[in-house]
C-alpha cells in the first residue's frame, strides 16, 4: 500500500469492555472469559483513544502496530 500512500495499522486489543464475553458459546471458556473481563477489562473509550492516536498522525508517520492491553492483564 506504500506506493499509494495508504497507511494501515494492526491493533491487537486485550480485554476491552465489549460484548465479546457474551458471545462465547463454549461454557467453560465463557466462564473464564467473563471472569477475566470482570477483573481487568478497560472501557471501550480507552481503546478508542488508541485508534484515534493512530489515525491522527501526520501524513509522513505510519503507526504499523499497536499491542493494546489493560495494565492489569497478565498476558
Amino acid at each position: 500500500m506504500k506506493p499509494y500512500n495508504i497507511r494501515t495499522t494492526v491493533i491487537s486489543p486485550g480485554a476491552v469492555d465489549t460484548e465479546l464475553p457474551a458471545s462465547v458459546t463454549e461454557e467453560d471458556v465463557a466462564k473464564n472469559v467473563r471472569a477475566l473481563y470482570e477483573r481487568v477489562a478497560i472501557p471501550a473509550s480507552s481503546f478508542a483513544r488508541a485508534v484515534a492516536f493512530a489515525m491522527s498522525q501526520p501524513e509522513d508517520v505510519d503507526i504499523n502496530e499497536i499491542l493494546f492491553r489493560p495494565t492489569a492483564q497478565e498476558y
